[in-house]
């Protein structure tokens, strides 16, 4: 394992890296290579999607903490908008785990679920890549499991919600 003030330099590189791929698209990454975006299935609305991400979430033992339409947001200020809602997510003890090993954990607490529309009218949940802050966090055992049992998590939310699955 490396040394706990290494392991503070790289994570504080983290963002630096995973927008990296804005400045490298000759590259071949873009910042779609930093999410995953799962469309919601034919005859799923997005009320549907909500709901069944909350109850996923809940079955999991993962609170919502935040939700932000923000398209009501933009309409209350006069600005056209399709729908689109943040949702956050989170376990108050894995949060605390992660912070305990690296205060950097805090920029990507709690975990968000965005629902949006996109202009042809076809509903997402897009959320960051887990995958690739995992593999760059250089995490103990204990905190690699947890961080795996979050990504697990976000996932199955995402899939129940896209599917509709109550």
């Amino acid at each position: 394992m490396l040394p706990k003030t290494r392991r503070l330099a790289l994570l504080a590189l983290l963002p630096a890296l995973l927008l990296s791929p804005l400045r490298l698209g000759a590259e071949g990454m873009n910042i779609a290579d930093t999410v995953i975006k799962l469309p919601l299935e034919e005859g799923v609305t997005m009320d549907d999607a909500v709901q069944s991400m909350k109850l996923r979430a809940n079955t999991l033992n993962f609170k919502l903490v935040a939700h932000q339409p923000l398209y009501k947001e933009l309409e209350a200020m006069g600005v056209e908008s399709k729908r689109v809602e943040i949702f956050q997510f989170c376990d108050a003890r894995i949060a605390h785990a992660m912070l305990s090993e690296s205060l950097d954990f805090a920029a990507y607490l709690p975990c968000r679920i965005t629902l949006i529309e996109d202009k042809d009218g076809q509903p997402w949940l897009v959320s960051m890549d887990l995958d690739r802050v995992i593999a760059i966090a250089n995490l103990p055992p204990e905190l690699l499991a947890q961080a795996t049992k979050v990504r697990d998590t976000i996932q199955e939310i995402m899939e129940a919600g896209a599917s509709g699955d109550l």
